[in-house]
């Protein structure tokens, strides 16, 4: 395992600076007067990407106008949204676009979008939220990343991560109430889509880095079936658990982005969906944790919203193949996880915050025995659960414990998030309400393995179905 935890070189101490002055900010943040306007005096938002691909394919705007105005709102809002930790240049948006598509008929053409910084993005650093790396360009494009620019998307930035996406918090502010944390560990992405700075953002989940950044910036976070998504140029800490996946505006921008990342979109035949005809399996999972009252209160209103639908609802909430699902990923991921970070933890082990350190002294307790028996317990348990859940649609679960916690020094809990990711099912946050206090919430439909187009196609359905939709008057309050 290299040098022991104490050992500090001359490599460490630019990367001890950069832990202690990310602490003082943190704690700053905590006796600081929030602004929930903070973030609105900026540049209009961008449109959703489906209407900026349609623009630019009708000849009705450049392909480079829009990269040119998510540049124009990143700068004027970054000084208090810190979402970024690469910012790209407006020579970007003049670049020519290499794709194979049809002319005129590019899926994302002229759509600007924002990469999780553990991305590689040809021409732009990859820090992975961690001083050890982010000095030099990659030289190419991940497989996500490459796949998007071929069908005309536009990458204007990194985005910031937590620390090798874990859970050691980067400086990214909600943008509804800069005082409280946007999640993680896709902090920066699912903030840069919630302030319309970009209306597509790529992020990864391990625990709950999509959903629950998603749920506390109120935009759609979508997490594909595990393995679907090449990971080829992203930094796999966990490869059992590691998704990348998208944030959106709407479901159809995540749907539109989901045909270009995600294999046999294009082939998948449409569905015919109605909510009468729907079978949903609600679980509000609560062997894991309880609901704080705002969160179960949408929840309720989900459910009760799709009975009077027509859909047939079943309460299958008390499950407690739960709990042992939660403990399962825990083993995999640190097990993972240590042995993943062996290259940078050999070298320079004093580099790492200290949440991340226990991780990988955890991990590093755990026999390559116990590891596989976690695997083959983890895949029987997906097989039962399977079978029970095989007559049903999708199903309705939360994708938090509440609304983002006050507070910058933790990015919250992936709770209600673990056991979808080690089970491999696409899953898709909905956002839905807002809470007490004028922050977001919102539900999360999973879906069976493979069967990712079925659940957008479903959310698309549902969304504007299920979301409740605040008074001018309340937004003003709240804004």
């Amino acid at each position: 395992m290299g040098r022991t935890r104490g050992a500090i070189n001359e490599l460490d101490r630019p990367v001890i600076q950069f832990i202690e002055t990310a602490a003082r900010l943190t704690e700053e943040t905590r006796t600081m007067e929030t602004k929930p306007d903070l973030l609105w005096s900026a540049p209009p938002r961008l449109p959703d990407a489906r209407t900026i691909s349609q623009l630019v394919n009708t000849g009705k705007m450049p392909i480079g106008e829009f990269a040119r105005q998510s540049m124009a709102r990143m700068a004027e809002l970054e000084p208090g949204l810190r979402a970024w930790s690469f910012m790209s240049t407006a020579s970007a948006a003049e670049a020519p676009i290499t794709h194979t598509f049809p002319t005129g008929h590019l899926p994302l053409a002229g759509v600007p979008f924002g990469v999780k910084d553990v991305i590689d993005v040809a021409g732009m650093p990859t820090g992975c939220g961690t001083p050890l790396h982010g000095h030099n360009e990659a030289p190419y494009d991940a497989v996500c990343v490459a796949l998007l620019r071929n069908a005309g998307a536009i990458p204007v930035g990194k985005t910031v991560t937590a620390e090798f996406a874990y859970a050691f918090p980067g400086p990214t502010r909600n943008p509804w109430n800069s005082g409280h944390t946007p999640g993680g560990s896709s902090s920066g992405s699912a903030a840069a889509v919630a302030s319309g700075s970009v209306p597509l953002a790529l992020g990864t989940q391990t625990g709950g880095s999509i959903i629950r950044p998603a749920a506390y910036c109120g935009v759609v976070g979508f997490k594909p079936t595990l393995k679907r998504v090449n990971p080829g140029g992203i930094k796999v800490l966990s490869p059992s658990l590691d998704t990348p996946g998208c944030f959106a505006r709407t479901v159809e921008d995540a749907l539109l982005a989901a045909t270009v990342i995600v294999p046999g979109f294009l082939s998948a035949a449409p569905k015919v969906l109605a909510p009468a005809t729907l079978y949903v399996a609600a679980m509000r999972c609560e062997p894991l944790g309880s609901l704080q009252s705002d969160a179960g209160r949408v929840f309720e209103s989900a459910a009760n919203t799709l009975r009077q639908l027509g859909a047939t609802v079943r309460d299958l909430s008390h499950d407690h193949d739960f709990q042992a699902l939660s403990r399962l990923h825990g083993v995999v991921m640190k097990y993972e996880m240590a042995r993943s970070l062996l290259p940078e933890w050999s070298v320079s082990p004093g580099a790492f915050s200290p949440v991340l350190t226990a991780l990988i002294e955890q991990g590093w307790q755990i026999s390559d025995e116990e590891y596989q028996k976690a695997l083959a317990q983890a895949d029987e348990l997906k097989l039962g659960l399977q079978d029970k859940l095989k007559d049903f649609d999708c199903v309705l679960t939360p994708s938090a414990e509440g609304p983002a916690p006050v507070g910058l020094s933790s990015t919250g809990q992936s709770t209600f998030n673990r056991v979808w990711t080690l089970l491999g099912w696409p899953a898709l946050h909905l956002p839905l309400d807002l809470s007490g206090n004028g922050l977001p919430l919102g539900v999360q439909l999973v879906g069976k393995h493979g069967q990712d187009f079925d659940l957008l196609q479903l959310g698309a359905l549902l969304h504007p179905l299920l979301k409740h939709r605040p008074s001018k008057e309340h937004i003003s309050q709240v804004l």
